[in-house]
């Protein structure tokens, strides 16, 4: 089937934006031509492609399978022009990258600053969704890396590097003072309100098999999407919740957080970068790339210095 490329670049802002007139003034044409098109496109697939509604357009379940990859494919190719366009390729484009809360507030906001100084140029997308959301949409080509933290499984397509180790402590409100006053035992967690991520994320499984493991039944009182709505909850009482310590250290030294002595060792984890090596980078993905992981190991000698 021999179908013009330009059709599929005009039906990709039509989905993007979900209305023809938006669509028209950013590919520099008009409704009634961009109409025309994807007629002709939905004629050629034998399809019907989009829904007219009063707030726009809506996609059909074929509008949405096709959409899902012109999506990948048309933002490709624009990040590509951008760099042969650029006075200098490696310091113009954009990188998608998907991280959990607790990467981008643990590794990925200091590389970002740092990166953003000598690239000012480059463009960083940030997408933040759950861990297997992340990976589903590494994995299908919409994101350059994926930051983000263990535990997770990845397919073979796709390789981990680690960058950061770190821990989660408990913490409470200041009403849970008493629990300050001798080493907590697992067992005893549970009589407490616990606040932490929802089930579906890589948090919650990790915390739910330590306590199978240890033959207790753990449930959430209170559950958040993301992990940096622990610390609010937590810190106005609302029951007592793991979190990374970097992430609890302001509130810890202003009083408003107290951490809970425990008798237990809390599970490890760690920060990991995921890519597709079996795909290629555009240069600005590569410049990012080859800055993180430069700066990575330099960190990591200063610090064995120390």
């Amino acid at each position: 089937m021999d179908i013009n490329f330009e059709y599929y670049k005009i039906f990709y802002y039509v989905a993007k934006y979900r209305n023809i007139t938006r669509a028209a003034t950013a590919l520099g044409s008009n409704q009634p031509n961009v109409t025309r098109v994807i007629k002709l496109l939905e004629s050629q697939l034998n399809c019907r492609l989009l829904v007219r509604e009063a707030r726009g357009i809506s996609l059909t379940k074929e509008g949405e399978r096709l959409y899902a990859h012109v999506e990948v494919a048309c933002r490709h190719l624009l990040h590509a022009q951008e760099e042969i366009c650029g006075h200098d390729a490696q310091r113009y484009g954009t990188v998608d990258i998907g991280a959990t809360e607790t990467a981008l507030h643990l590794y990925l906001l200091d590389m970002l600053h740092d990166f953003k100084l000598k690239y000012p140029a480059i463009r960083i997308k940030i997408h933040n969704h759950t861990t297997p959301e992340i990976l589903k949409q590494l994995e299908s080509g919409k994101l350059d890396f994926a930051v983000i933290t263990t535990p997770f499984e990845v397919p073979k397509t796709l390789c981990c590097e680690k960058v950061l180790d770190f821990r989660d402590i408990l913490v409470a409100g200041v009403q849970y003072k008493e629990l300050c006053k001798e080493p907590l035992k697992l067992q005893d967690i549970v009589r407490y309100p616990l606040v932490g991520l929802g089930s579906g994320t890589a948090t919650y499984e990790l915390y739910k098999m330590f306590f199978i493991e240890h033959k207790i039944d753990m449930e959430l009182d209170m559950e958040v999407a993301t992990s940096d709505l622990i610390l609010p909850l937590v810190e106005n009482n609302f029951g007592i919740g793991f979190v990374a310590e970097k992430m609890a250290k302001p509130l810890l030294k202003g009083g408003k957080l107290l951490r809970v002595p425990v008798n237990f060792e809390i599970p490890g984890r760690s920060i990991q970068i995921v890519m597709d090596q079996g795909r290629g980078k555009s240069l600005a993905a590569d410049t990012f790339y080859k800055y993180i992981s430069f700066t990575g190991n330099c960190k990591e000698r200063v610090n064995a210095l120390k």
